[in-house]
């Protein structure tokens, strides 16, 4: 599959037969809203599978915050199963759904009509000495960051074959467009709408004040090789917030963007840019 082909937001009907609860980790609040949650499913004919992620599901319904469902979504996204966030604390970005509004939404589900955005992943591999390392996949970022305090990170970066520059700075992230809320908009990226099938590439504290974040098609293959400068030093790699690889001298970083798209259950009250609003406080008058 393409990912990058496929309509961004689609209406589609729905059957529930088994939905599936993900409760954050350590987290007694979710875990009692869970059991709650799971009762009410039940009483409306549907099975419920706790804390489980198995191709048989067809709703995986996250609670916690952001967090939560990004250390589920390359699994769900393997296994092509919608999912819907309801955050416990503050509104996410991804999980945008409070509790009190959770039953009255999984109603409407249960009805059969669903909002759902195919939300672009990437998939990332160290390839040391020649030798690749595996995938992993994100949908928010693929961070390289350095190890060191005082030593400045030298990248050498190309799209497909084509070289972009060599960027001296603290790291890099690579992120996909909702990624772009994240770290990426934290070291001045911008911010891109979920739906632009795009990567964005954004040094960190760079160097030279021209290195600029470049944005880039989905279909481009953005490799990334660690020019140390000494032998010793190493850089770590970070995705979706999880430390995943430790990089050395002349190691290679291939990101590039996932066959299969997360498939993210939206609110048809709460569009993009009201998100956006409450989150970043767009047009609130601060005080003091």
């Amino acid at each position: 599959m393409d990912a990058s082909s496929l309509q961004f937001r689609t209406i589609s009907d729905f059957s529930v037969r088994i939905a599936g609860i993900i409760t954050k980790k350590g987290d007694p609040p979710a875990s009692f809203f869970g059991d709650k949650l799971g009762r009410w499913l039940e009483q409306q004919g549907i099975s419920v599978s706790l804390n489980r992620i198995a191709p048989d599901i067809d709703i995986l319904i996250i609670l916690g915050g952001d967090g939560t469902l990004l250390h589920i979504a390359a699994e769900a996204a393997r296994y092509s199963i919608p999912v819907i966030g309801i955050n416990l604390g503050h509104l996410g970005f991804l999980t945008e759904l409070t509790e009190n509004e959770a039953e009255e939404a999984l109603e409407k589900i249960i009805l059969g009509s669903i909002i759902v955005e195919n939300r672009l992943m990437l998939k990332a591999c160290l390839i040391k000495k020649g030798v690749h390392q595996g995938y992993r996949y994100a949908l928010n970022d693929v961070v390289i960051n350095k190890n060191s305090l005082d030593r400045v990170l030298h990248l050498s970066a190309q799209a497909d074959e084509e070289f972009i520059t060599t960027y001296k700075a603290d790291g890099l992230i690579i992120s996909t467009p909702t990624g772009s809320t994240a770290y990426n908009l934290s070291a001045g990226g911008p911010l891109v709408y979920p739906g632009l099938p795009s990567i964005l590439v954004t040094p960190i504290c760079p160097f030279m004040l021209s290195s600029r974040p470049v944005l880039l098609p989905s279909n481009k293959t953005i490799t990334t090789r660690f020019d140390a400068q000494d032998s010793t030093d190493k850089a770590n790699i970070i995705i979706d917030g999880q430390a995943s690889w430790s990089m050395d001298k002349d190691d290679i970083l291939e990101v590039k963007a996932a066959e299969h798209p997360l498939q993210l259950i939206v609110s048809p009250h709460k569009d993009y840019f009201a998100i956006l609003r409450n989150k970043l406080r767009w047009g609130i008058q601060e005080i003091g």
